[in-house]
């Protein structure tokens, strides 16, 4: 059962999410939080596996509490919901540490799937945010800073295709069309960069690429 933690200030939109949540067979809502503290006390008391966290709450917003929980040992992954799609406080949530980011006009169907995606270590890339979306937080991340060659001398020249291609928000099935390899394979590559560089997830890779320069806006 992957257990997950409702955090959003509107009841309605937390008794929603916990209604559709709580009737798919593999997902358990053991908690909810009307603000980002009590989302990160209740993390901690209730260990869920994935924080749906809200970006504007009284008290501490979302990425303040994304922020604070990846502080912690063994943080849960969090998937931050968004009303707008060009939320500036979206890609800080990302250098942050959250796993991904959902529009909250998503079918109740995407919201399971994107709780699963994230759960199984995976970065969640709204379909309604292009890769125009990911270059603007790019932009906004400031000017890329220098990438530490020891690391990347690590990867092999086909996991640093693998890492650009991961960069511009494509799916394993996407990145293994392109290069015209088996998914599994790509799914192995991406483990291998992530264990390399030290990274937890796509969505950590992704912002790593953007802010080391290894893709720019605009590719």
């Amino acid at each position: 059962m992957i257990r997950v933690l409702i955090a959003d200030d509107q009841g309605m939109v937390r008794t929603g999410f916990t209604v559709f949540l709580s009737a798919q067979p593999d997902i358990e809502v053991v908690g909810e939080a009307a603000n980002g503290r009590e989302a990160v006390e209740r993390a901690a008391e209730l260990g869920p596996d994935v924080v749906l966290m809200d970006v504007r709450m009284p008290v501490m917003n979302g990425l303040e509490a994304t922020r604070e929980l990846m502080s912690r040992a063994a943080p849960p992954k969090v998937l931050i919901l968004t009303t707008f799609d060009l939320d500036d406080y979206v890609y800080e949530a990302l250098r942050g540490g959250a796993s991904g980011f959902l529009l909250k006009d998503a079918s109740a169907a995407q919201l399971a799937e994107a709780v699963r995606v994230v759960a199984a270590g995976d970065a969640l890339i709204a379909p309604a945010i292009t890769k125009r979306l990911i270059h603007e937080f790019a932009r906004l991340g400031g000017p890329a800073r220098p990438a530490p060659q020891r690391r990347l001398s690590e990867l092999t020249e086909r996991e640093m295709e693998v890492l650009r291609l991961v960069a511009q928000a494509l799916s394993n099935h996407e990145i293994a069309e392109r290069l015209f390899v088996a998914e599994q394979t790509v799914k192995t590559h991406v483990g291998r960069v992530l264990t390399k560089l030290g990274l937890r997830d796509r969505a950590q890779a992704i912002v790593f690429a953007y802010e080391t320069g290894l893709v720019r806006p605009g590719e």
